[in-house]
């Protein structure tokens, strides 16, 4: 694709952890090709991409124990195993590989692109930020480095640096990471048309012959629509999605949380229930539990939330801001809650745990300080019905009568199912308000 100089900006007033192994392992094929080895670009179609790459990986190595290209391709086919099954451990496995590989080769540039990425995957976003910018001293001029360096600023909070190097990256590559990327950033800087573009036309620039790529492209389209309301359209490109990687769990979700926002809820619990059996994610058991709790199911509800507990307590995830939201909804371990939430914004100012740490603290009725957490959450004038009913339940609960019953019509406004739950929530202390 020749270059084309594309605005950030352009149309109107990023958790993209692990994108950037979509192009990393173009640049591994490359540097096999050049090793004179023919089996990482050719080698027969399988059933899962995936597997067939590992396979590919364990042959380079078996010849070549002694150069860094075997186990960078290796690593690069866990981390898309991890993808395509959603078991997240995986990217352990590449990680083993990515450590082997700069130990035979210590100053192998592909190597550490790859390490600087799985720093990302396992929420080290600090020093994901410090290899980018090593990395970019190296070779300014290489989009990969400037994708790791915009995931990293997304997820620390650092929007103005992400804007700048997403830029940048497309600017370099017009390709599918980049204009995923700024997607992501226009959703944050509140410009919801722009990111359905952007996103749009990654889906379209994505390379046919990685189905999980453009499923995926699909389904984060779908996501933007549905962030706005527009279900009917969301679901369609889910379906899209579905179509081209049959089961794939993230568009199964997608589609699930479509229903339910359209009152479908005996068609969501069963794609949630599909997507559950083959991805236990913290997200979709919740999904599932709320909507038990909403068809009078209290029994199979309890089921589902302490499944989601045991999720983020025992299985290893990364961070647990998903389980303080679950417990600050449910009004229950609020204390252990609380604590999560200040340890992750701690570590990190992005709004989404902003929104999350600002949200237990109104639990534990500490008004002014949820307030101020609030406004951190809002400062990128971010389109999301979740953070507007967050936001009008803090002003309700300081008696700001007129700033809560805003806030909460433009939550209801934006995206009138945003939570099964939470939504009736929103509509009781609307009415409330009048």
């Amino acid at each position: 694709m020749s270059k084309v100089k594309t605005n950030l900006f352009a149309s109107a007033t990023i958790a993209f952890i692990g994108l950037s192994l979509f192009t990393f392992s173009g640049c591994v094929k490359q540097e096999a090709s050049k090793a004179g080895n023919t089996e990482v670009s050719s080698a027969p179609a399988k059933p899962s991409a995936a597997n067939a790459e590992i396979a590919a990986a364990e042959k380079i190595i078996e010849k070549m124990p002694g150069a860094a290209i075997g186990y960078s391709k290796l690593a690069v086919a866990y981390i898309r195993q991890a993808r395509e099954t959603g078991d997240f451990s995986l990217n352990a496995n590449a990680q083993t590989a990515i450590d082997r590989a700069l130990e035979v080769e210590p100053q192998n540039y592909d190597a550490q692109k790859l390490k600087a990425s799985l720093h990302l995957t396992f929420h080290r976003f600090a020093e994901g930020l410090e290899a980018g910018k090593k990395l970019r001293e190296i070779n300014p001029r290489d989009a990969f480095v400037y994708g790791v360096l915009t995931d990293a600023n997304v997820e620390l909070g650092n929007y103005k640096e992400a804007a700048e190097t997403v830029q940048t990256m497309v600017d370099t590559r017009p390709n599918m990471e980049s204009y995923a990327r700024v997607s992501h950033v226009r959703s944050i800087y509140g410009d919801s048309d722009g990111a359905i573009e952007a996103m749009g036309l990654a889906s379209r620039v994505a390379d046919p012959a990685d189905k999980e790529a453009q499923a995926w492209c699909l389904t984060y389209l779908g996501n933007e629509l549905m962030n706005i309301g527009r279900y009917q359209e969301a679901e369609r490109q889910y379906d899209g999605a579905l179509k081209i990687l049959p089961d794939y769990h993230l568009a199964t979700a997608g589609k699930g949380h479509a229903r339910a926002a359209v009152g479908d809820f005996e068609n969501a619990a069963k794609l949630f229930t599909q997507t559950q059996t083959r991805v236990p994610s913290t997200e979709v058991v919740v999904a599932l539990g709320d909507i038990y709790t909403k068809t009078g199911n209290p029994e199979k509800a309890a089921e589902q939330y302490k499944l989601a507990e045991f999720i983020e307590q025992k299985l290893g995830n990364l961070d647990q801001r998903r389980l303080a939201l679950l417990w600050a909804d449910q009004d229950t371990k609020l204390d252990e809650a609380l604590a999560i939430a200040t340890r992750e914004h701690t570590a990190r100012k992005d709004i989404y745990t902003a929104d999350i740490y600002a949200w237990c603290l109104y639990k534990k009725g500490n008004l002014p300080e949820a307030k101020a957490a609030m406004t951190e959450a809002l400062r990128m004038k971010t389109k999301n019905a979740l953070f507007f009913y967050h936001a009008g339940m803090i002003e309700k609960g300081l008696g700001n009568k007129k700033a809560a019953a805003d806030y909460l019509q433009k939550a209801v406004q934006l995206n009138p199912a945003f939570d099964i739950l939470q939504i009736e929530k929103a509509k009781a202390a609307l009415q409330e308000l009048k």
